[in-house]
């Protein structure tokens, strides 16, 4: 079985489906460490909806789309945060098909789109609970840093320098 990963609008039928499924898991894990309960089906929905677009447009972001076999597995995508930065974000892969190398060729192709975009270096936020993630991360040769945002459930951050970006610094 093979993979593949493109770049798809953020409202495709695939998106959509990915992003469900990734806000439902981590919404969930972090209601249920923390309030012994699932999230609620309402701001679920609304939460959901809110962050659709989530800045993945281009010409200042994307999302990528992994796909195993032909089928929708995965996701992952980067935002411009100012013309050398980029953030990576929704890092995702459908239970099933993790561990069969998806999560690092999607992290590997959202660098080289911020890279093409001119980012020189990535940036993300994690949260403690989300330990795989942050193993990931770390394998994948990003390095823990100081705070670069003061969003609500982030907990760890980390950088990578992705090398050369359009703007020619490195």
């Amino acid at each position: 079985m093979t993979w593949t990963v493109a770049p798809e609008p953020y409202d495709s039928p695939a998106a959509v489906a990915l992003w469900r499924a990734y806000y439902t898991e981590v919404s969930d894990r972090w209601y249920l460490l923390h309030e012994g309960r699932r999230t609620d089906p309402d701001e679920l929905e609304r939460e959901i909806a809110a962050g659709a677009e989530g800045g993945l447009t281009a010409p200042c972001g994307g999302l990528l789309v992994a796909r195993y076999a032909g089928e929708p597995a995965g996701s992952a995508g980067f935002r411009l945060l100012d013309e050398a930065t980029a953030e990576l974000t929704r890092v995702f892969l459908y239970r099933e098909m993790r561990g069969r190398g998806g999560a690092g060729l999607l992290v590997r192709a959202a660098e080289e789109a911020a890279r093409a975009a001119g980012a020189a270096r990535m940036v993300l936020d994690t949260r403690e609970d989300l330990v795989e993630a942050r193993a990931l991360y770390a394998r994948l040769g990003y390095a823990e840093t100081e705070p670069h945002n003061a969003k609500p459930y982030a907990e760890r951050w980390f950088a990578k320098r992705l090398g050369r970006g359009r703007t020619g610094s490195r």
